[in-house]
């Protein structure tokens, strides 16, 4: 279920406070000016990689993230859920302890108890009740800023009306068969999101 070694994903309390993480998310809000910076790096791949490198050391630093180009910060309290060993994205495990440490590593706490907390420090609470879309690997090591910045990640997950207790249908984008690219069939209204910070 989960791998061992160096490159194994481990809990990671960010650096950035929940308070700064949401307040510097309107600076990275798409505009004009975004959008033509990721479609000129999409058709430069020297610069793309160089952006992308960028990203990665920034946001491994202050999130722990893991460059899966699917960013869901923005509705975890930017406290990044694939920094559990187990990979889940829509909450913790049955193992996670009492005291909010992490079945895998009892010394770290899980990245679900972080993200509830960070979530309620920055009165973004109800974002933690949205369903994520499982990841798609083929997108792993590419720029979630520029996926973000084309709309391409706008279906990761659930609208707010799902969050409600809504019955999902079948055109739900849960299941849509790529929720990372513009050409996915999903007829679902893209949800209100903020983008990643880092």
């Amino acid at each position: 279920m989960y791998r061992s070694g160096s490159d194994a994903p481990r809990p990671t309390v960010p650096r950035l406070s929940a308070r700064r993480a949401y307040g510097i998310q309107r600076w990275v809000a798409p505009n004009r000016f975004y959008r033509a910076v990721a479609r000129r790096l999409v058709r430069m791949p020297l610069a793309y990689r160089w952006f992308t490198a960028g990203e990665r050391i920034a946001k491994q630093r202050l999130f722990g993230c893991r460059m899966c180009a699917q960013c869901a910060l923005p509705v975890t309290g930017y406290a990044c859920p694939m920094g559990c060993p187990k990979q889940l994205r829509n909450g913790p495990c049955g193992g996670v302890s009492p005291a909010g440490a992490c079945e895998v590593y009892p010394e770290m706490r899980c990245v679900w108890v972080v993200a509830v907390e960070r979530a309620q420090q920055g009165g973004h609470e109800s974002d933690l009740l949205r369903l994520h879309r499982p990841v798609d690997h083929r997108e792993w090591g590419r720029s979630s800023w520029v996926n973000y910045w084309l709309g391409r990640d706008d279906n990761l997950w659930t609208s707010a009306d799902l969050r409600a207790g809504q019955p999902i249908h079948a055109e739900s984008p849960i299941h849509a068969e790529s929720p990372i690219h513009a050409e996915s069939p999903i007829h679902a209204e893209p949800p209100n999101r903020a983008g990643p910070v880092s």
